[in-house]
């Protein structure tokens, strides 16, 4: 994507703007951020491995619509409707 020579356009106009004293800390900071994030994702595998899920699909229990007939408005949910005896 960018080739030496943008690189190096882009370092020095870092180093101008951030100071020279300032670069080391933000490589520090982002080194450390990336190993948080690697030790995150580390654990988030390690998990879903331990629980058995890693290839099943997750069910969500939720209602269960029937098929609508062309004169009813509402779904069909199985249940009697509120208000009728």
């Amino acid at each position: 994507m960018f080739g030496i020579s943008e690189l190096a356009i882009i370092l020095i106009v870092v180093i101008v703007l951030l100071g020279a004293k300032r670069l080391p800390d933000l490589a520090r900071s982002a080194g450390k951020s990336a190993r948080i994030l690697k030790a995150e994702a580390k654990a988030m595998k390690e998990t879903r491995d331990a629980e058995g899920e890693a290839g099943a699909p997750r069910v969500i229990r939720g209602e269960t619509v029937g098929r609508q007939e062309a004169g009813s408005p509402e779904p069909d949910t199985g249940q009697q409707p509120r208000g009728r005896a």
